[in-house]
């Protein structure tokens, strides 16, 4: 037996609850995972209030990093002790040990810590896709990017400074505006006292930005498309105020606008692919050109109180359960 969190009903962070589960030995092609450290991302609510739909009763999460205790007839590139870590598979990362598939498991390199590892996995292969697949970015670019002081941008302000982009932030206070620039963000934003979309034009001299990456979707959506040029692109990665819903004919309006709405499994997938992807960031992470510790850590029995916080937009970089 070991502890997971479950939840049985989608609601609010109360519906988590912490139970005894079975964990049995790996079959042909899985291994068993004892994790330390993993991952909250926002996904992980979108999955709590039934955003995104799955099956009830249901464990929630899908990015950690722990230790292979045993393997399955078949796995031949993986060893009991291995250092992994992993973003894909199912539902269930919050636990303290699982059954995984061997083929959605990244091998830890020997100077990146489990504790680094642990806000790296998703929010950094995040900014790979990002940064170098979705929009690939190239030296001298102005970027628009919000949610600067979150786990991914956090990530991403350093990945920006690694490629000699500008990369104008926005943050939701003058703390995590300090905590986005000293990061490599180049010009940030308080959203809450200054007006983001007017800033951008002052910042690029009336000419907006080539792409915005928008995780925050409903209260930031308009004002995105507002701070695009001509034929820009918007990122819509994310809906952390709410879905968003929009007349398609404001793309032409607005200077013949794109708009895509990405998801990791399309651009990680195949697995040489997802490796090459790891590869890249760890290399970045070796380098010391990214630096990256959990803002904020909780027990596996506090999954509820991360939730509360990460909702509340009360967080800094990445947040991490300890079992």
């Amino acid at each position: 037996m070991t502890l997971a969190i479950r939840f049985h009903e989608t609601g609010g962070p109360e519906v988590l609850k912490l139970e005894h589960v079975e964990v049995g030995a790996p079959g042909p092609g899985q291994v068993r995972v004892r994790h330390t450290g993993i991952a909250v991302n926002f996904i992980d609510v979108y999955f709590r209030i039934g955003r995104y739909p799955a099956a009830l009763p249901n464990g929630l999460g899908s990015d950690a990093v722990g230790v292979v205790e045993a393997v399955g007839p078949g796995v031949t590139f993986l060893a009991e002790g291995d250092r992994v870590g992993y973003m894909l598979g199912p539902l269930g990362a919050y636990a303290e040990a699982r059954v995984m598939p061997a083929d959605v498991l990244i091998k830890l390199p020997d100077g990146i810590s489990d504790r680094t590892a642990s806000t790296i996995i998703m929010k950094g292969l995040t900014a790979q896709y990002l940064f170098r697949q979705v929009y690939p970015l190239k030296a001298g670019d102005t970027i628009l990017y919000h949610a600067a002081a979150g786990g991914v941008g956090l990530i991403a302000c350093q990945w920006a400074r690694a490629l000699g982009v500008t990369m104008i932030g926005t943050v939701g206070s003058d703390e995590k505006a300090e905590i986005a620039r000293a990061h490599g963000c180049t010009h940030v934003i308080n959203y809450n006292r200054e007006n983001f979309v007017e800033r951008v034009k002052e910042i690029t001299d009336g000419r907006g930005v080539p792409v915005v990456y928008d995780s925050v979707g409903k209260d930031t959506f308009m004002g995105s498309l507002d701070c695009l040029q001509k034929r820009g692109t918007l990122v819509s990665n994310g809906t952390t105020s709410g879905p968003v819903v929009f007349d398609v004919t404001l793309l032409a309006a607005k200077g013949s606008l794109w708009i895509t709405r990405p998801a990791m499994v399309d651009y990680a997938l195949p697995r040489s692919n997802m490796l090459k992807m790891a590869d890249e960031l760890f290399d970045l992470v070796l380098q010391g050109k990214i630096k990256s510790e959990p803002g904020q850590t909780y027990a596996l029995s506090d999954a509820a109180e991360a939730h509360r916080a990460l909702e509340s937009r009360g967080t800094i970089g990445a947040t991490v359960l300890v079992p």
